[in-house]
């Protein structure tokens, strides 16, 4: 047997390997991705969000998130998660409130917000905050609100005022006739 032949041996078993590995690998996109497809996992992750809403060109209200899902089914909402920062502009364009909480949502199709764990609104003019477990922003009227208890404190004098329910503008001071059943005396 001389050389040529046993390479030519050799070559024949090899391209008939490689021809059945090239012709056996079919990708089907439909079963990748029955096997790949979650239909409750979000549309779209990001990390620090960081969202800055306007009107007539001045800043009115930016959003800060550690992490914010996008869902567009059943309902076009952004769920925000680890922690949240709201911070409310006064037309002059600097901070009057912030708003923090641990979760939140965003319903785009209402123009609804929704913060809930954890929730502090600090009013840095009157430097008064208001805590509770959930709060509401419409951003079609400007206000905040809730159903749930609210305590409402003020820099140097501790709590001022405490009831169930409250709504108001997160530009202007927690007065009494805010909270729905209040309890104590508010200032």
């Amino acid at each position: 047997m001389n050389l040529f032949s046993s390479i030519g041996a050799i070559k024949i078993p090899a391209i008939i390997c490689m021809a059945g590995f090239l012709f056996s690998c079919v990708n089907d996109l439909d079963t990748i991705q029955r096997v790949t497809y979650d239909p409750d996992a979000p549309e779209e992750v990001t990390t620090d969000l960081k969202v800055h809403y306007t009107d007539s060109g001045y800043a009115r209200v930016h959003i800060y998130a550690s992490l914010a899902e996008t869902y567009s089914k059943p309902e076009h909402i952004t769920k925000l998660k680890d922690y949240v920062k709201i911070d409310f502009f006064s037309e002059e364009g600097k901070v009057i409130s912030t708003l923090t909480s641990l979760y939140g949502e965003i319903n785009f199709e209402t123009g609804v917000m929704m913060v809930r764990d954890s929730v502090i609104m600090y009013n840095l003019e009157d430097k008064q905050s208001l805590e509770t477990e959930e709060l509401f922003y419409n951003q079609k009227d400007s206000t905040v609100y809730t159903q749930k208890y609210v305590v409402i404190k003020k820099d140097g004098e501790g709590i001022v005022g405490r009831g169930k329910g409250i709504r108001t503008s997160p530009f202007a001071k927690f007065r009494k006739g805010d909270i729905f059943e209040p309890e104590g005396k508010l200032i």
